[in-house]
C-alpha cells in the first residue's frame, strides 16, 4: 500500500514537471520572437521612393597654348661626328627660338638617341652609319605663333617636325564648369521626371561622375619631314580649332 502511494506521487510529480518545462519553453520562445521582430524591422527600413537620372554637359573653348615637337637628325659614318653635328644644329635651333622670345624654360628635351643604322645584304648586317637624333618640345603661349615657331626651327636646321597639340592654360577650370553644368542638367531632368508623375523631388542622395573627357585638336599626327625652305614659300599655317570638354553624371534624388 505504501509502495503504491509512492508510485502515484512520483507519476504526478513527473507530470507536473513536464507541464512546467513546456510552459517555460513556450514563454522563452514567445520572448525571443517579440525581441527579434522589432530588430528585423529596424534593420530593413522600407525603401524611400527616388528618381535616378543622368546629366551631361559639353563646353568648347579656343586653345590658348600649344606644344610643338621638333627634332634634329644627323647622320655620319663616325658616331662622334654625327653627335657633334647634331649638337651644333640643335644649339642653332634653340638660339633661334630664344631670339624669337621663346624662354629657355619653354623648351624641354623629349628624346635623345644615337643609333647604328644597318642594311641587310644577302642575309648579313652591313653598317650604314650612325644616326643622332635630338627631339625637343616647344611650349608656345600664343597659338597664333605656332606656324612661326615651326618655320624658325626649320630655318635653323631642324629637319623633323612630328606634331603639334593644343591645350588650355587653365584646363581644370573648364573641366569643373562642365561638371557643374552636368549636375545642373541632371537635377533639371530629375525635377522633370518627378513632375511628370505629379510629384516633387526632395533631397539629393547621391551624385556620381560617370565619364566625360577632353578632345584636343591635333593639326597633324603623322610625321612631317622638313625640306629646305624656299625664300618665296608662304609661312606655315596652323589652325587651332576648339577644345571640347565633356562631363557626365548620375544623380539620385528622393521623392517628397
Amino acid at each position: 500500500m505504501k509502495l503504491r502511494d509512492f508510485s502515484t506521487r512520483s507519476t504526478i510529480a513527473a507530470h507536473v514537471r513536464r507541464r512546467v518545462a513546456t510552459a517555460v519553453a513556450a514563454s522563452l520562445a514567445g520572448g525571443l520572437l517579440s525581441v527579434a521582430m522589432p530588430a528585423l524591422a529596424d534593420d530593413h527600413p522600407p525603401p524611400r521612393p527616388a528618381v535616378v537620372v543622368q546629366g551631361e554637359a559639353e563646353l568648347r573653348a579656343a586653345p590658348d597654348r600649344a606644344f610643338v615637337t621638333v627634332a634634329v637628325e644627323s647622320r655620319d659614318k663616325d658616331p662622334k661626328a654625327a653627335q657633334k653635328q647634331n649638337a651644333i644644329v640643335m644649339a642653332a635651333v634653340q638660339e633661334k627660338l630664344r631670339g624669337a622670345s621663346i624662354p629657355p624654360e619653354a623648351v624641354r628635351t623629349l628624346a635623345y638617341q644615337l643609333d647604328l643604322e644597318v642594311d641587310w645584304q644577302q642575309g648579313k648586317r652591313v653598317p650604314r652609319g650612325y644616326l643622332a637624333r635630338n627631339a625637343v618640345e616647344v611650349r608656345v603661349d600664343d597659338v597664333a605663333r605656332v606656324g612661326e615657331v615651326i618655320d624658325l626651327a626649320v630655318e635653323a636646321g631642324a629637319n623633323d617636325v612630328t606634331g603639334v597639340r593644343f591645350d588650355l592654360k587653365d584646363r581644370a577650370k573648364l573641366e569643373r564648369d562642365a561638371l557643374r553644368q552636368a549636375v545642373a542638367d541632371a537635377r533639371a531632368r530629375a525635377e522633370a521626371a518627378a513632375a511628370g508623375g505629379g510629384l516633387e523631388i526632395g533631397g539629393i542622395e547621391r551624385i556620381e561622375q560617370q565619364g566625360g573627357g577632353i578632345d584636343i585638336p591635333r593639326p597633324f599626327a603623322m610625321e612631317m619631314r622638313a625640306a629646305a625652305k624656299a625664300d618665296s614659300a608662304p609661312p606655315t599655317s596652323i589652325s587651332a580649332g576648339e577644345i571640347i570638354v565633356s562631363s557626365r553624371v548620375t544623380l539620385t534624388a528622393t521623392i517628397k
